[in-house]
């Protein structure tokens, strides 16, 4: 998921002032967070999740001191096919029934050339690994109805397996159904408080 990318300050640090912290709270309606999977290695099936919330703690004037937290309804994945998506909520796969939720939380914050990596737990299917969300800010706006708004764009890629997620019938000649790294795709609209 290439997505908000704010993270929690480093130990040790002095606490931001009040004023230098601004709370964002994640627009559904106008954000996105999508993910494609190899299939049977010769296309790409993409899908997104369609309910999530979450909160953006943004220091503007030491943006690696920023913060994010990220909750996501998995059984609101949708591929544009039912049987699949059914199939992707099951045991055999997101299990929704046993794990409703994935959650993911900023830890730290690195600026990297004219972007940034945000570095957080990612909690799917269980299991909490760390992911490493290259990101950028997409930019600052005013809208129609006076509040500020802040955009923010990443990309990721993870395994699978190392959820879990392990599920994998294979083709006659071998290959994988499913393929085992997923990119994820962000693009996040946060609106302050």
């Amino acid at each position: 998921m290439q997505a908000p990318k704010a993270i929690a300050a480093v130990g040790g640090a002095i606490t931001p002032a009040a004023e230098e912290i601004e709370e964002l709270v994640i627009d559904p309606v106008h954000s996105f967070i999508g993910f494609s999977v190899r299939h049977m290695v010769i296309s790409n099936v993409r899908g997104r999740f369609t309910r999530f919330s979450g909160t953006i703690s943004y220091n503007r004037s030491d943006r690696v001191r920023s913060s994010i937290s990220l909750v996501i309804d998995a059984a609101s994945v949708n591929t544009e096919d039912s049987d699949r998506d059914n199939d992707l909520r099951g045991a055999s796969f997101f299990d929704t029934r046993t794990f409703p939720q994935i959650v993911f939380r900023s830890k730290q914050i690195e600026q990297m050339c004219q972007g940034y990596v945000c570095v957080g737990n990612l909690t799917l299917h269980g299991v909490t690994e760390e992911i490493a969300i290259p990101f950028e800010i997409a930019g600052r706006q005013t809208d129609l109805q006076g509040k500020e708004r802040m955009g923010f764009e990443g990309e990721s890629r993870l395994d699978r397996r190392k959820f879990g997620l392990i599920h994998n019938p294979l083709l006659a000649n071998g290959g994988p159904v499913v393929g085992n790294e997923i990119k994820i795709e962000l693009s996040i609209e946060a609106v302050r408080e």
